[in-house]
């Protein structure tokens, strides 16, 4: 007898993320904040040990009258200058001549859920990266789909050939592919595609599209921390050579653009080649959006509007600060891991550095090791995440060569 549908995992949710972060908090409490290394939080902290929440976000946000917090977003797709606004945002002066619309969200998670759930049948099967957010993979199991994974690297670099083989592989049993790709600063690796991989992937996909429909899911939630934010949207341009089987589902993120995690403000920017099946997208997702959480926090989404285009200038010297402190701290790691012989993945730049695990059984002794030696870390799929967004620059200095030490003394 059962009191929930029948296709579901009823197996309790294991967060790793939180349940680390706690492990770490108690830790502080009997060793004292000083004795412990804790890089599990996924937010950026600032120098003192805080969280860093932007006076040019809140500040404006904290100004806006009650009624307007209180109050219905304009519609069930979000608010129409929020909406507006995310698309030029995004577009940072790109000329698009690719048909769009835009779907506010709960944050980032919401436009990868819907997504997800609503371009592919139960059963069929979602391609993701097999260095990737747990969360991607709960999503799809909630949604009572199946999940197959493109591995992420090949040496220092994309591995274009096996993710090719993984498209492939999905197309011989279903007729549509839908693919995630978390990119710029790829959680949990901070691996960033070029320009050239970006041509090679779009060329895929688009020969993948001559069999069956293809979705890219684009997952940008860290891309206002880009190092390189000059050149950070450059990618979106590629997509002008998509074909018209190919169609785009960006997945933005105001919890990370503005520091602004319990806001859940986000947006799904659904790009393609035919007015009618963005349209059509479109129709789909308003349903669910309605369907799932109904409205999107009002002033969440004014507020986007206001930081982004009055505040605009006040919020990127605000955030440039905060860039260049996530460089800082994430070239003393780099090289100091490389200078002691740490393995990580290659890393160009974002909130995360993972190192390389050769197999889950070494991570999860290893993971453990340095919990007894008091330094909090998250596991993921063959490596161990290092939030570099959260730790202090001083405990960045030296971290590597302990984690080597430890390393070699579980290996």
């Amino acid at each position: 007898m059962s009191f929930v549908k029948k296709e579901v995992n009823t197996t309790p949710i294991e967060d790793t993320v939180f349940a680390i972060v706690a492990k770490a908090a108690q830790a502080k409490k009997e060793h004292g904040a000083q004795a412990v290394i804790d890089a599990t939080i996924g937010s950026l902290y600032h120098e003192e040990g805080g969280l860093v929440a932007f006076d040019s976000v809140f500040t404006p946000y904290n100004a806006i009258p009650k009624e307007t917090k209180a109050k219905y977003a304009g519609s069930f797709i979000g608010n129409e200058g929020y909406r507006k606004q995310v698309y030029e945002w995004l577009m940072g002066g790109i000329s698009s001549t690719l048909a769009h619309d835009v779907i506010a969200t709960p944050g980032g998670t919401g436009a990868v859920n819907i997504t997800l759930s609503q371009c592919l049948d139960a059963g069929e099967c979602v391609l993701l990266p097999d260095i990737a957010w747990g969360s991607y993979a709960l999503m799809a199991t909630m949604a009572n789909l199946n999940i197959a994974t493109y591995p992420m690297f090949a040496g220092d670099h994309f591995d274009m050939a096996g993710f090719r083989s993984a498209c492939e592989a999905i197309l011989q049993t279903q007729d549509k592919l839908v693919v995630v790709i978390n990119d710029p600063c790829h959680n949990p690796t901070g691996y960033s595609l070029s320009k050239q991989e970006w041509q090679e992937i779009i060329a895929i996909l688009n020969e993948c599209g001559k069999q069956a429909p293809v979705v890219l899911l684009n997952d940008i939630a860290y891309m206002d921390y880009s190092y390189d934010l000059d050149h950070s949207r450059d990618h979106f341009q590629l997509f002008h050579a998509l074909s018209e089987q190919v169609m785009v589902v960006v997945a933005f993120s105001c919890s990370k653009s503005l520091t602004s995690y319990g806001l859940r403000c986000g947006a799904a920017v659904v790009l393609g080649q035919k007015e009618e099946d963005v349209r059509c997208v479109r129709i789909v997702f308003e349903k669910a959006a309605r369907a799932m959480w109904s409205n999107i926090p009002n002033a969440a989404m004014d507020n986007f509007t206001y930081v982004t285009t009055e505040n605009k200038e006040a919020y990127l010297w605000e955030k440039a600060k905060y860039i260049d402190l996530l460089e800082k701290r994430s070239s003393i790691f780099v090289k100091e891991a490389k200078q002691a012989g740490l393995a990580i993945y290659p890393y160009k730049e974002g909130f995360f550095i993972t190192l390389a695990m050769a197999d889950n059984e070494l991570r999860d002794r290893y993971h453990k090791a340095l919990m007894d030696q008091l330094i909090f870390t998250v596991k993921v799929n063959r490596g161990i995440r290092v939030a570099i967004c959260s730790l202090c620059v001083k405990d960045c200095h030296g971290l590597a060569l302990r984690m080597k030490q430890i390393l070699d003394q579980v290996r």
